[in-house]
């Protein structure tokens, strides 16, 4: 997370805390800190990461928008070689 004066410098992380509100919490709350970051992890490393579409990445998943981004990177390496 960037400086507070920097008004669109959040503006991922604050996408992805409100997803996590509600998407994993949906109005409830953890047993204890264990069970949260279980979940945490989970919903990240699991889901968010995985699986769910980004209308900002095409809606791809970030993993596959990553995958995609290197395998055209290696692409351009290879041409200019």
């Amino acid at each position: 997370m960037s400086c507070a004066d920097e008004v669109y410098g959040n503006v991922h992380a604050e996408s992805l805390f409100s997803r996590y509100k509600a998407e994993l919490l949906e109005g409830g709350a953890f047993a204890d800190l264990e069970q949260a970051r279980s979940e945490a992890f989970a919903f990240i490393e699991g889901y968010y990461n995985r699986v769910r579409l980004h209308s900002s990445l095409g809606y791809l998943s970030p993993e596959t928008f990553e995958r995609a981004y290197y395998q055209r990177a290696e692409g351009r390496k290879s041409l200019d070689g």
